[in-house]
């Protein structure tokens, strides 16, 4: 049985390649959407101007009240009845950017919020700017408080660029359907597929927690 798995693997292994190489591009390029659209959503939450921080709240609630799969239907089916046309790729990385966004933000606004505000009115007392007190005071402060959450997302985010094959991305889920439905031999691929999450995954994990020792948030 061993030795059976053992030879598949080193066959259909070179075509899941493919598929990682995919779900890595999605996450990552899924990661500098929801990174940078969730920065500015926790902004406008902290900014202390009230229609921005409900706008803001609002808006949050209504990305994270949707399913991925409904956000990535819309950017894929959706998009071009307004003139927008994405492939397969764009749409999918736009779509779980966006969904994850939601989540992102209230990372982030956690990790400010937690900064002791007193810090803030001393770095103000000091003469410094808004803008400044939060660069030098208040991001280093809460993205040691943010990391290990984030790090969390992450590697959800990972899992879910599996969601992205509803709309056509052959990322390493759909690779490993396509394989299975043309082999049969589906207890071999779907176990190559978990493993292979693993692996990614487990180096996310343990990477994130270093960082987080370095940082002196946990021993």
């Amino acid at each position: 049985m061993f030795d059976t798995f053992f030879s598949d693997a080193v066959e259909y292994l070179p075509v899941l390649m493919q598929g990682v190489l995919t779900t890595i591009a999605i996450t990552i390029a899924a990661l500098l959407i929801a990174t940078l659209l969730g920065l500015f959503w926790a902004l406008l939450r902290v900014s202390g101007v009230a229609p921005l921080a409900h706008a803001s709240r609002i808006l949050t609630n209504l990305i994270r009240g949707v399913p991925i799969v409904v956000v990535l239907f819309y950017m894929y089916f959706v998009l071009p009845d307004f003139g927008i046309s994405l492939s397969a790729f764009q749409a999918g990385a736009l779509g779980l950017g966006i969904a994850y966004s939601s989540y992102m933000a209230e990372v982030f606004r956690a990790g400010i919020d937690a900064v002791d505000v007193g810090q803030y009115e001393a770095a103000q007392s000091l003469g410094m700017s808004r803008a400044k007190v939060l660069r030098r005071v208040i991001f280093p402060q809460a993205f040691k408080i943010a990391l290990p959450p984030y790090g969390n997302n992450l590697v959800m985010m990972l899992k879910d660029s599996s969601q992205t094959a509803v709309i056509t991305v052959v990322e390493l889920s759909m690779q490993s359907k396509l394989i299975s439905a043309a082999t049969f031999k589906s207890a071999t691929i779907f176990t190559l597929v978990a493993l292979i999450y693993l692996a990614m995954s487990l180096p996310m994990m343990y990477g994130v927690g270093k960082l987080e020792r370095r940082l002196g948030n946990r021993k």
